[in-house]
């Protein structure tokens, strides 16, 4: 359930503004101007608010939903109840939140801590920082000399933006952030105690004992980022560590030095990504996926949650298991264990019944 204290809601929708963001025709007889007042799951949605679906698992609760209107793949427009206007899309929870960004905007990124409107008391702001018009900067935030920030840009609380760190507009930046040595493009989200820009771990080792190499590299997040609370981007060591446009981070991810980075990839919490790697652009990683060092994962490859890579992926790939390998050898091997087991367990099975006959 919604908590409007915590979301307030902006404006209400009219079932047509739905219909056209969906690209939908409207059933015949149904009144494009009913007044919408909100958005919720299936099993909780009235009369007067919009759902979706697109999961068989679903499918019970889908025909049993008391929702006024109901965004639905093709597969299930047959299950929507009678009562329910449903409106037919191939992106139904693509859509839904659309809907969803509409109603609930302050939901979109971190928002003030303060409500401020610009720079609160107990900020600290260099005298040679340079901030555009319309930045917030929240009380406790720490902002660097020479330091740059666009408009529209949200410091958050307790934040510290290093010297010479430049921010693109319209950013968010929650409570807790630090960032340095980088350079964030326009749009860029980092949720609350991420970590941009700090030492790449790097040691010359030897049994003199390990001597630390001089991280010298920057970090370069280009447009329309958006990086999980807690995550942490290395800077580089000799070159740049560099996140590519449109790519989303979850929480608790580790980039090391150097990493690149391609455009609109997805990496789930908990992955590890050691130094010097390379991901292509539209590469997605599950859960807890660690990739080792000085690899290169091809253009759209997909990577199984708990898998751990050990070679070069090739551009398309899916692959899963540790160490990876392509997801069919993966399965295959599983099933041959499987079997294996079975037999082990059968042939325990009866050597034990043989003992005790003959007992």
């Amino acid at each position: 359930m919604t908590d409007l204290s915590f979301f307030p809601q902006s404006q209400t929708l009219r079932l047509r503004q739905v219909a056209e963001m969906a690209h939908a025709t409207l059933p015949d007889g149904v009144d494009g101007e009913l007044l919408l007042q909100g958005a919720a799951p299936l099993e909780t949605a009235g009369p007067l608010d919009v759902a979706y679906m697109d999961n068989a698992a679903y499918g019970d609760v889908l025909s049993q939903t008391q929702a006024g209107v109901c965004l639905v793949t093709p597969r299930f427009a047959g299950k929507v109840p009678a009562h329910t206007v449903a409106l037919v899309t191939p992106q139904a929870y693509r859509v839904f939140a659309q809907v969803l960004a509409l109603l609930f905007p302050t939901a979109m990124r971190p928002e003030s801590s303060f409500a401020a409107t610009g720079i609160s008391p107990g900020s600290f702001v260099h005298p040679t920082a340079r901030l555009e018009h319309g930045v917030k900067v929240d009380p406790g935030a720490v902002i660097g000399p020479h330091a740059e920030i666009g408009a529209g840009t949200l410091v958050g609380a307790h934040a510290v933006i290093g010297a010479h760190v430049k921010i693109g507009r319209d950013c968010a930046l929650g409570a807790h952030v630090t960032v340095s040595h980088a350079f964030l493009g326009n749009r860029v989200i980092l949720h609350p105690g991420v970590r941009i820009g700090q030492d790449g771990f790097g040691f010359a080792m030897g049994p003199q004992g390990h001597l630390k190499v001089p991280q010298v590299g920057r970090v370069i997040i280009q447009d329309d980022v958006e990086i999980g609370a807690n995550t942490t981007v290395d800077r580089g060591a000799s070159r740049d560590t560099v996140i590519g446009e449109g790519t989303k981070i979850d929480n608790l991810v580790q980039i090391a030095h150097n990493v690149v980075i391609g455009r609109h990839c997805v990496i789930v919490a908990q992955v590890g990504i050691a130094g010097s790697t390379t991901i292509e652009d539209y590469v997605a990683l599950g859960g807890q996926v660690a990739v080792k060092g000085h690899l290169r994962i091809g253009m759209g490859a997909q990577i199984a949650a708990t898998s751990a890579v050990n070679g070069d992926v090739p551009a398309g790939a899916r692959w899963g298991g540790i160490p990876a390998r392509p997801v069919r050898e993966w399965f295959r091997e599983i099933t041959a264990l499987k079997k294996l087991a079975s037999k082990s367990d059968s042939g325990d099975s009866a050597s034990n019944d043989g003992s005790s006959s003959a007992t």
